[in-house]
């Protein structure tokens, strides 16, 4: 009896156990192709859209707002303009060819003429004629290794940066050796222009 209860259990081990097969897995009750947008719009709730839609139409707005503030608004408060302040200020000074200048006035070399930033010039345009801008005629002194010079406005500079003149080349030479092309100098306006003309 004890022997055939020790075969049972060596039978009991060797046999496998056999498993109950599992199911293959059901499709998905939804489509497996990626959606289109539009599906995927259709698909929200309608609360959800509105909630999309305004998100969308509020950053337009503020797009569009920041674009037209910032291309009407005029940058006139730290720029080197002959109200009030004057100057004096620093920057590089460059020589050019004059000739029919912004202003409407034909200058030569040998003439004490300057141009000045086109981002000044332009900022206290009165309109579409530069030949009426309230820059033109005014002067400034330019100052460089104890020499100095009085020059008049009569042409825009589009290379300058706002503290940035362009002279003649006989006027560069007075303040410095032409070979060098760019050279630091202090200048300041010698007269001021009416407030209104700033906007």
């Amino acid at each position: 009896m004890v022997e055939q209860d020790e075969q049972a259990l060596d039978a009991a081990r060797s046999a496998t156990v056999r498993r109950k097969p599992v199911p293959a897995r059901p499709p998905p009750p939804y489509p497996t192709k990626k959606l289109s947008l539009v599906d995927r719009w259709k698909n929200l709730s309608r609360r959800t859209r509105i909630i999309v839609l305004a998100a969308i139409l509020a950053t337009i707005a503020l797009v569009v707002g920041l674009a037209a503030g910032l291309s009407t608004r005029k940058h006139t408060q730290n720029l080197p303009l002959p109200s009030g302040h004057g100057g004096p200020y620093t920057g590089d000074l460059t020589y050019y060819e004059p000739g029919l200048g912004a202003c409407g006035v034909t200058s030569s070399n040998k003439d004490k003429i300057v141009a000045i930033s086109h981002i000044v010039f332009d900022a206290v345009s009165t309109g579409s004629d530069p030949n009426s801008n309230p820059l033109c005629g005014k002067k400034i002194r330019a100052r460089r290794d104890n020499k100095s010079v009085d020059l008049t406005v009569v042409d825009r500079c589009t290379g300058c940066h706002p503290k940035d003149i362009d002279v003649t080349v006989d006027t560069f030479a007075m303040l410095a050796d032409v070979d060098l092309g760019r050279v630091l100098v202090e200048w300041n306006w010698l007269e001021n222009i009416p407030a209104k003309a700033e906007g």
